[in-house]
């Protein structure tokens, strides 16, 4: 190879570090995880482990590879205030602690409604700290004093890009990943983000995602062994980078990107800004993408739906399983239209702010904890194969809503990747409900990282993306139609429940 490109990939899960070759190849890639930091009982992210570990695993690949640049993806709506001496100057707190109504309502009050934030800033009223500009507001709340040493508040990629490189910038993907910081409509710092008072702490000009944010520092250049020119990229949010392959390939619009995880992030790349009336208060948002335009974007927890329904579904029958796809077992549920999954595990997470996590069969209620405790068991639940094609429609369903509200036409092509894309009967229902969208599975394992390679490639060599599209190779297999008419009876009653409180 010419040269290397080390990716280091960060998500809340999994943390890699990557390396790429010079034509985007992937070459070898190793992984951990960390646990959380127990701090003021909190989950906080160890982030003095995360370092020592994405130091140690570059120096052992520069004695290897001839690295010359270096990437950085991280998850989501997560900040690090650093003080005088470059380190956080407060604790990393998870985006998924909850600090209650009483927080969400304070919040509120003092910077505005969830509906004209939503307007301004293209951010959802989440639970939680998905939310940047909440859990800037929690830190001002929680930690006064070390919120007061704070001299530097930097965004989760360039937090790591400063520690490595000692430079500190900020890009689009990330600021305006619902984060409720960045006024998308006049293109500028919030009034959430000067409410805050945390515009003097942070970089105000955004740049793009394969800009040189510095080289590596002397320290950081004496850790690994690598020479002190080895550039850093911006960095850049996960969702956007998984977005970079495909834009090579088919320019910056006339697709859905169906990415499917533990989080569902359906992504339609448009040209125009803004939201219908009837979906302000929903889980749909604008991402910014890396070329500075709007991605409408809608979420769940389809992952996490999966997995817990289908462990107590195991547990239920002692099974390990997943039975094969047999369309019979699905058309006649959809027949009958007797039993439904409803979300959401994880309340105002997805589509269905008022669905509460039940099965309903025969017009009967079962609660998800009434039945995880044993004490009722719904019929459908009582047949194996019955209970995970049940919970199988209900993701399709989910992802119908979530395409709907992203501002899906017909003629549009939607590209399914992540776990989903292996279940057929995942791919066979959705394809079949949308008879006017060709839906295509891809091949993409590592869809972030390989975006995230991209940025260096275009940084080191001055091309721009669409110049890239001829180094890697994206097989889109397109799923083959079959009639199902009765998905539209079911899902109008589906969607009877899941709307009504």
């Amino acid at each position: 190879m010419k040269y290397a490109i080390a990716v280091i990939d960060i998500g809340m899960t999994n943390k890699k570090v990557a390396i790429y070759d010079d034509t985007l190849t992937p070459v070898d890639a190793r992984y951990r995880n960390f646990p959380s930091l127990r701090m003021d009982g909190l989950e906080t992210h160890d982030l003095a482990a995360m370092e020592d570990w994405f130091t140690e695993q570059v120096a052992q690949y520069a004695r290897l590879y001839p690295i010359k640049g270096i990437a950085l993806s991280t998850h989501g709506a997560t900040f690090v205030g650093v003080g005088k001496d470059g380190t956080p100057s407060m604790p990393c707190v998870y985006y998924t602690h909850e600090p209650g109504d009483g927080f969400h309502a304070r919040f509120y009050a003092r910077f505005g409604s969830p509906e004209a934030l939503q307007e301004e800033t293209g951010t959802p009223a989440f639970k939680a700290l998905i939310n940047t500009g909440k859990g800037i507001f929690f830190a001002q709340e929680h930690y006064p004093e070390g919120f007061k040493q704070t001299v530097q508040l930097l965004l989760y990629p360039q937090y790591w890009g400063y520690r490595f490189s000692g430079k500190t910038g900020v890009e689009g993907t990330y600021m305006g990943c619902h984060s409720y910081l960045w006024d998308q409509r006049q293109g500028c710092f919030s009034a959430v983000a000067q409410g805050l008072g945390v515009t003097t702490l942070m970089p105000n000009h955004l740049e793009a995602s394969w800009d040189v944010l510095g080289t590596l520092s002397p320290t950081f250049a004496r850790k690994t062994g690598l020479p002190e020119e080895v550039i850093f990229t911006l960095g850049i949010h996960d969702s956007n980078a998984s977005l970079l392959p495909h834009f090579a390939k088919h320019g910056e619009r006339g697709f859905v990107l169906n990415s499917t995880g533990t989080w569902c992030v359906i992504m339609n790349p448009l040209q125009v800004y803004g939201f219908a009336p009837e979906e302000l208060g929903k889980a749909v948002f604008f991402n910014i993408s890396a070329f500075g335009t709007p991605v409408k974007t809608a979420i769940f927890l389809g992952g996490q739906e999966f997995e817990t329904w289908s462990r107590l579904l195991m547990d239920i029958h002692g099974r390990q399983d997943m039975p094969p796809f047999e369309v019979s077992q699905y058309r006649s549920l959809l027949t009958e239209k007797t039993a439904f999954l409803m979300p959401e595990l994880t309340p105002g997470s997805g589509q269905f702010p008022r669905s509460k996590p039940r099965i309903i069969e025969d017009g009967q209620e079962y609660p998800f904890t009434a039945i995880a405790q044993g004490n009722q068991i719904p019929r459908v639940f009582k047949r194996y194969e019955q209970g995970i094609a049940l919970l199988g429609i209900s993701l399709v369903m989910q992802t119908l809503t979530a395409l709907e509200r992203t501002g899906l036409v017909p003629g549009t092509r939607i590209f399914t990747e992540g776990g989903f894309r292996k279940d057929k009967a995942y791919h066979t229902l959705l394809a079949a409900a949308l008879p006017n969208n060709p839906v295509f599975l891809t091949d993409i394992a590592e869809a972030t990282a390989l975006g995230a390679a991209m940025t260096v490639k275009m940084a080191l060599t001055g091309k721009k993306l669409p110049e890239l599209s001829g180094d890697f190779e994206i097989a889109y297999q397109e799923v083959l139609k079959i009639g199902i008419p009765e998905l539209d009876a079911y899902r109008e009653a589906w969607l009877g429940y899941a709307e009504s409180p």
